[in-house]
């Protein structure tokens, strides 16, 4: 299994998710925990000996596992809902090759099923559970698709710094500059970028700040970011036409608070559509 672990809390219950090749899975054991907290396996066994549950679970894996076993499949199938039948997770794993449900020992052990085998054993446990899972697991969802949009806002930001970096190098550095005094330079030019949009220097937001970790650029929300990406673009473009620091500034100011009022303006009204 992945060693990417998540939780969510459904319903006063603490429901593990980890993910595996790219494909979510849910502890139904956890979910079992809220039928029956001193015996979840055996809800999950019980769920097991259902014929539909059988079908169920052979139908995901045809159309998501090019290696299922469909002979041993058949087996199980036909001896599903009779008084002797029997099924553990790891020997429907281990008997057919299936992929959709996933058994672990060990401090996070359980049987882990892939998100819509899930699903489904949730609404046999409780359809109300189901629908609070459903509901926190999108909540994790949308989650994680805000930290990604910031994560690759941040990735342009640093490609952008790379372009603005070498506008200074080709056009501010002169070769006989030491390498102390041109980190200086490059220095002063992310100031300006600085100075321009949070109107203080990376110092001055260090003094500011002796408790946090990294720099001012770190705690930029998505906004900053993408305005800052601009910036970084039109200060290149600045260098190379020859303007001297102060206009420079000036102007990245100017558009830092029309692009911003722009940025802040969109997202409220995405709020309200």
């Amino acid at each position: 299994m992945s060693k990417k672990r998540q939780k969510v809390a459904v319903a006063g219950t603490e429901i593990n998710i980890v993910r595996n090749n790219q494909k979510e899975y849910i502890c139904i054991t956890d979910i079992a925990k809220h039928k029956n907290p001193d015996a979840p396996a055996d809800i999950v066994k019980n769920w097991l000996r259902s014929k539909n549950t059988i079908e169920l679970l052979g139908l995901w894996e045809k159309l998501n596992n090019p290696n299922f076993k469909l002979v041993e499949f058949d087996q199980f199938k036909n001896e599903a809902g009779y008084n002797h039948f029997v099924l553990s997770p790891k020997k429907w794993i281990e008997t057919t090759g299936a992929i959709g449900l996933q058994s672990k020992a060990g401090r996070y052990g359980g049987t882990y099923a892939h998100v819509d085998i899930a699903m489904e054993f949730a609404s046999w446990v409780s359809v109300e559970f189901k629908f609070y899972l459903i509901k926190e697991f999108q909540r994790l969802k949308d989650e994680e698709s805000k930290t990604l949009e910031w994560n690759i806002r941040r990735q342009l930001t640093k490609i952008n710094y790379r372009i603005h970096t070498d506008a200074i190098k080709e056009n501010l550095i002169p070769t006989s500059l030491n390498k102390q005094q041109i980190s200086r330079v490059y220095a002063s030019e992310a100031d300006i970028l600085n100075m321009a949009l949070f109107g203080k220097t990376a110092s001055q937001w260090r003094d500011e700040n002796p408790k946090l970790e990294g720099n001012i650029r770190d705690y930029a929300n998505v906004s900053q970011l993408v305005c800052l990406s601009n910036l970084e673009n039109l200060n290149a473009v600045f260098i190379r036409e020859g303007l001297e620091q102060p206009e420079r500034l000036m102007r990245l100011n100017r558009i830092a608070i029309s692009q911003m009022r722009i940025l802040l303006e969109d997202k409220v009204a995405g709020k309200l559509d």
